[in-house]
């Protein structure tokens, strides 16, 4: 009975993201729609998501539809640019009438304006009722993995970071000057980290990066540099696990707090998981707090005989987490319209900067298509305040979608409006055998990136704990 309540409750959320989904869409043809009813235009059909409708309905003249392919949507209009490739053959038979250029540059433009104006009324709605900020504000170094890009560079704890290649951060992950991320987009071959070190002063260094292995169905992890930021959570045992566990045979249990391994104190769980990887088969000795009593404990890291791991991983057999939302500023904000669309505009203008540049690690590969998107919401709505991070998204994923659709690239809103400026210019349209080999390609090309962002949105989490891997008892020799 459980499992079917909670199957009832995932169906919904999915639901859920998919009208949020359609909404999006559904504004945004809404605006060329209304456009061309007002400019007089034939319009043939109005559909959500591409391909062969599995439902439609013709009312004056116009069919209105559902398309199989869920992706995207259209209005089909004769006398605009031939769009056969992607929406099908027209409806409307008979000779029509041609347009001039402003109506055909009016009627492409609805559409992002109407995307915009449906960000402009959630980014009002969020200025009036706020929205989650999680901001993890320290610029403190906590901990340095020993052999790291960071390490080798000279980073130590204690180092206050105050600039990543000359930009003033404010926070380590959370805003859009943060360590983290300034990290995660850098360009070239070195970071520039300019650090406030306590009874020494100002200090610039330069670290190298490393990137993580990934599957090949996943997407390439973002650069790093070895270096977490101290917080004030403690590190605790989440569980003891695995059959034959050194930690349970040396007395460990869950919610014991650890405090140090091999004398060295633990102020961070990745910290605590390579210093028991690092001990490879030698005991270590694990000091720990269990309510008000400190105690110690000698454990002898093994690899387990099941899963089979590749390279071999030593393990004492325990959970370890540390909930760092003390650290992590949790406040209802309410930034300005403006501020939220300023924000919204830098953070697309960084990520596209980051893709097209050679000297990054930031591919297209971390685009997100449909599939990425609904994750996000989905996700957003097993959160705390679901409904404030929803219409918060809804600022961002409609600029976003304005912006990309006034590209000047054929089958986007962009590219129409650049061939009704050369069709202004040259007092004649385009011609429509070429524009249709120039539009199918696109087309080619535009699904190709979706099928392929796709792919990355839909495997990402095979192999890091989000699906793929059915779960096996970790059994250790003994």
């Amino acid at each position: 009975m459980e499992a079917l309540v909670k199957l009832s409750q995932t169906a919904l959320l999915i639901l859920v993201v998919i009208a949020i989904f359609n909404l999006i869409i559904f504004v945004h043809e809404l605006g060329h729609y209304w456009a061309a009813k007002w400019r007089g235009l034939k319009i043939d059909r109005f559909q959500i998501w591409f391909g062969k409708p599995i439902w439609s309905k013709t009312i004056n003249g116009v069919q209105y539809g559902l398309g199989w392919i869920p992706a995207g949507g259209f209005v089909a209009l004769p006398q605009m640019a031939p769009m056969e490739a992607i929406e099908g053959g027209n409806l409307e038979r008979a000779p029509l009438p041609p347009i001039k250029p402003l109506d055909k540059i009016i009627v492409a433009f609805a559409g992002p304006l109407f995307s915009f104006l449906l960000a402009f009324v959630a980014a009002c709605t969020v200025w009036v009722i706020g929205k989650p900020a999680e901001v993890w504000t320290t610029q403190t170094v906590g901990w340095v993995e020993p052999g790291s890009p960071g390490d080798k560079a000279g980073l130590k704890r204690g180092d206050v970071i105050e600039a990543v290649n000359g930009v003033p951060v404010n926070s380590w992950d959370g805003t859009l000057d943060s360590i983290q991320l300034n990290i995660m987009t850098s360009r070239g071959s070195h970071i520039e980290f300019k650090v406030d070190r306590p009874d020494v002063g100002k200090l610039t260094l330069h670290s190298e990066f490393e990137i993580p292995k990934t599957e090949w169905y996943q997407r390439r992890a973002p650069r790093r540099v070895g270096i977490e930021p101290i917080a004030t959570a403690p590190v605790i045992i989440s569980d003891v696990v695995g059959k034959n566990a050194p930690a349970e045979k040396a007395g460990l249990k869950k919610d014991d707090v650890i405090l140090a391994i091999n004398g060295e104190e633990i102020v961070s769980d990745n910290q605590a998981l390579f210093l028991i990887q690092k001990n490879g088969g030698n005991p270590l000795e694990l000091r720990y707090k269990r309510g008000e009593e400190v105690a110690t404990a000698t454990v002898t890291p093994q690899v387990p005989v099941s899963p089979v791991s590749d390279p071999p991983r030593f393990q004492i057999g325990i959970g370890i987490g540390q909930d760092i939302r003390a650290d992590v500023r949790q406040d209802i904000v309410k930034p300005s319209p403006i501020q939220q669309m300023q924000e919204t505009v830098r953070m697309m203008v960084l990520t596209i900067v980051a893709v097209v540049s050679p000297d990054s690690s930031i591919g297209i590969q971390h685009l997100s298509g449909p599939i990425g998107i609904g994750k996000v919401q989905y996700n957003f709505l097993l959160m705390d305040h679901p409904i404030l991070r929803i219409i918060a998204f809804l600022v961002l994923i409609n600029i976003n979608l304005a912006i990309l659709n006034m590209m000047p690239f054929p089958v986007l809103d962009g590219g129409h409006i650049v061939l009704a400026i050369m069709e202004w210019i040259a007092k004649r349209p385009v011609r429509v055998r070429l524009l249709e080999y120039i539009q199918l390609c696109f087309v080619f090309l535009l699904f190709g990136v979706m099928i392929y962002v796709s792919s990355k949105d839909l495997f990402d989490d095979f192999g890091r704990g989000g699906g793929g891997k059915k779960a096996t008892e970790t059994v250790f020799p003994g």
